[in-house]
């Protein structure tokens, strides 16, 4: 399930927002901390962020920059100014598209839409093209897509996050092995501006609940003192877990 990060100060809208996206299936939350937007976007790694230009503190264009030192996640930026140049400003400030306010509903969510399947689904980059070796990890029946970030097991799809790719990439490469959470940690460095090791535990929790989607329960095994293990279905099977 996809998760939508909405950063509107206006709790009226942005609480229309939420529940709109929830209608159609996604997950979102809102900011609250506008001072300083990062912990909590980086906390929730949203794969869509709804901003709004007029923000207190520092303005959109302002995050939009910050955002994109750290991610490419997809920016829909969404204002009252209907300027071409403010527009334009979103765009070279690292926006993917443009909504203005008041909002039509049935149009936010087509635009929503849009910059998703272009970021994750049929329109992206690695869409028609059979994966490449470079671009698949593939371990007993478990296949990770780097391109898409889509963890795929028999016909079960996940969408997951930049930093459940990162850990489940280095799972893989050391399937059968445990991996330390000093390796772990590791592996998210280069992606997050804040990594200590309570990331590492909220990440390898939403990084189960994917398994669980795939309905793999037991697919990530805490070895204690130690660290984390992969641990895939027909291997469940023979110890009986």
């Amino acid at each position: 399930m996809y998760r939508i990060f909405i950063i509107e100060d206006d709790r009226k809208i942005s609480a229309i927002l939420k529940r709109t996206i929830e209608k159609y299936g996604y997950e979102a939350a809102t900011a609250s901390q506008f001072r300083d937007i990062m912990p909590e976007l980086i906390a929730y790694e949203p794969h869509l962020i709804i901003l709004d230009i007029n923000l207190p503190y520092f303005d959109g264009y302002y995050w939009c920059r910050q955002i994109r030192m750290n991610s490419n996640v997809p920016i829909l930026f969404i204002s009252a100014r209907a300027g071409e140049m403010d527009q334009v400003m979103a765009i070279e400030n690292g926006g993917d598209d443009y909504i203005t306010k008041p909002v039509h509903l049935d149009l936010f969510i087509a635009k929503l839409k849009s910059v998703l399947r272009r970021a994750y689904g049929d329109y992206s980059a690695s869409t028609g093209l059979a994966a490449s070796p470079e671009n698949e990890l593939n371990v007993h029946g478990l296949r990770l897509n780097l391109s898409r970030n889509e963890l795929v097991y028999h016909t079960r799809k996940a969408q997951i996050s930049k930093n459940e790719q990162l850990l489940v990439e280095c799972l893989i490469k050391q399937y059968g092995k445990t991996v330390s959470r000093d390796q772990l940690l590791g592996s998210l460095w280069n992606h997050a501006q804040f990594v200590d090791d309570n990331t590492l535990t909220v990440n390898v929790a939403r990084l189960r609940k994917r398994f669980e989607e795939l309905e793999i329960p037991n697919a990530i095994m805490t070895v204690r003192g130690l660290g984390y293990k992969l641990v895939l279905e027909e291997e469940q099977r023979e110890r009986g877990i």
